[in-house]
């Protein structure tokens, strides 16, 4: 391993440590000192440690011999990438899509610049996250290459049979996994790649697609034919019960403030609608970057702030977390995106043991979004 390899494996724990430290922002007054030494530990390791070793890998520079060669058998890679006819997809460890070729596009129905940064679990059958998840964590070890059969969330009657291998791309800080996807499961050659013809569709895909559409002939709707004052509550009550449980829409290019708050009962809605957007992590961060948030099984239970009155719709006692309440099993956080401009943000809920969004599905609202911020595009 070089040095340049290993400084990248220092920061990147030295990124992950202070991820940790900033969800230890909750904990009571008591504990605050023990993560301010923490913090400052952290910061005394960038001084004494890491800043020196960046001098030292600046100081050297980069090497000329053959530099040249190097950035055309990168470009080479990257074409062959780019243009193998098979689905081919570059990992972490955690399944969080680095790269994505233009075959895999097209057979999972993601866009790369959707799926970059994503879990690739997000696309698959939730009986087959668990395993796959555990398979790439074993190959980005260094124990081996793995194969597995996995269905797509949108074809769940079609097995894939995904190939994973262990690579290390120039530039990457670590191992990466290279997944390389078939249609057809492990059971031999012969396996069909295609349904024989004039066999049935399967019915829950279809009906799963029919929903999304009908969804965007909903929303096309409303859009066409809501004032621009109005338009983010009109888009909200298209969302809510027949895509989510909760809809919880906040507005401002500048502070946010709370627009509407559609729930399961009217009681749900009262604890929350009082709430602060400033309060939710999640809010703020959608506004600040402009990136959607899709998370399964949220693992911040703060994400979303607190109650003022315990359980959604109950009395009870205040600074409780929205999500653990409200028994959050999938979230989408949207910014609504007009150019360089955030006008607002849609965090969707479902709870309990309704189906968790879909990467499928967070696409569908993230294109909805942008034509919702556009319809809120102040007129000239």
């Amino acid at each position: 391993m070089t040095q340049t390899d290993e400084f990248g494996e220092d920061l990147a724990d030295f990124v992950r440590r202070v991820a940790e430290l900033k969800t230890a922002r909750s904990v009571s007054g008591g504990d605050l000192p023990t993560v301010l030494d923490a913090a400052i530990f952290e910061l005394d390791h960038v001084v004494g440690q890491l800043w020196p070793r960046y001098e030292r890998l600046t100081a050297a520079g980069p090497p000329r011999t053959g530099a040249s060669s190097d950035r055309q058998e990168q470009h080479l890679l990257r074409t062959v990438f780019q243009r193998l006819p098979l689905p081919v997809v570059l990992i972490d460890k955690e399944t969080v899509v680095r790269r994505l070729n233009g075959a895999a596009t097209a057979f999972t129905g993601v866009r790369a610049g959707y799926a970059t940064g994503r879990p690739l679990t997000g696309l698959l059958a939730h009986a087959d996250r668990a395993a796959f998840r555990s398979q790439a964590a074993a190959v980005a070890r260094g124990e081996g290459d793995r194969s597995l059969t996995v269905r797509l969330q949108q074809q769940p009657s079609v097995p894939v049979h995904a190939t994973l291998a262990a690579v290390r791309p120039s530039g990457e800080p670590r191992t990466t996994v290279l997944v390389v996807l078939q249609p057809g499961g492990l059971s031999g050659p012969d396996t069909p790649a295609d349904p024989p013809a004039g066999q049935v569709p399967d019915l829950a895909e279809a009906t799963r697609h029919a929903a999304v559409m009908d969804l965007l002939d909903a929303m096309t709707t409303a859009l066409l034919t809501t004032d621009r004052q109005t338009v983010l509550e009109a888009a909200a009550r298209v969302l809510h019960g027949r895509f989510a449980d909760w809809v919880i829409a906040d507005a401002g290019t500048g502070g946010l403030s709370r627009t509407a708050v559609l729930a399961p009962s009217d009681g749900n809605a009262a604890a929350l609608e009082a709430q602060d957007p400033a309060d939710c992590p999640l809010v703020v961060e959608a506004a600040r970057t402009g990136s959607p948030a899709l998370q399964i099984r949220p693992p911040d239970p703060d994400a979303f702030g607190r109650t003022a009155t315990g359980t959604p719709g109950t009395p009870g006692a205040p600074g409780v977390p929205v999500l653990v309440q409200a028994n959050v099993t999938s979230l989408l956080c949207v910014p609504l995106k007009d150019g360089g401009a955030v006008r607002g943000v849609l965090t969707l809920f479902r709870c309990g043991p309704r189906l968790a969004f879909s990467m499928a599905e967070a696409q569908a609202l993230d294109m909805m979004s942008r034509h919702l911020a556009l319809a809120m595009r102040p007129r000239a």
